[in-house]
């Protein structure tokens, strides 16, 4: 057991380090202009698409709470931890970066901004690391899913 939980401290620390220190990058002033896409620092107050934004302070609260929640979940369904642990440790690696920013800066810290033919929501690495953890538990299950239908 002990081997598990290094292996998955190992995989959450990574993302956490890995996520502030690419932000410490751009709050250090780096930034680059190009023509699909540019890296410029901005900071959302809210989630996804600035969405709950109006929480204010409070959103804090509430990912630490749905952070701390999901953790004690998947401490008590250890099936699920252990079917998809990488999976687990990128997403409350990527939660938890993003919320130690909201502690030191005014918002989270964003820096990838996609402008040509649409503008998308600026991002970081931290919410990548979130989207591929839900794909990732997304393609176990389907994959698993067709494998049991054989």
């Amino acid at each position: 057991m002990v081997k598990f939980w290094s292996k998955f401290i190992a995989v959450f620390l990574a993302v956490v380090v890995a996520d502030q220190l690419i932000k410490q990058i751009f709050l250090n002033g780096f930034r680059w202009e190009g023509e699909f896409f540019s890296l410029i620092l901005t900071y959302n107050t809210g989630v996804a698409f600035s969405m709950f934004s109006f929480l204010g302070e409070h959103l804090k609260a509430v990912q630490i709470a749905l952070l701390g929640l999901l953790f004690v979940y998947l401490l008590y369904d250890k099936k699920l931890l252990k079917a998809h642990w990488v999976a687990f440790a990128l997403l409350l690696g990527g939660g938890v970066s993003n919320v130690i920013d909201r502690f030191f800066h005014p918002g989270v810290v964003d820096y990838v901004f996609w402008h040509k033919w649409f503008e998308f929501a600026v991002f970081n690495f931290a919410d990548v690391m979130i989207n591929l953890a839900v794909a990732i538990i997304f393609l176990q299950i389907l994959f698993d899913y067709i494998k049991e239908k054989r």
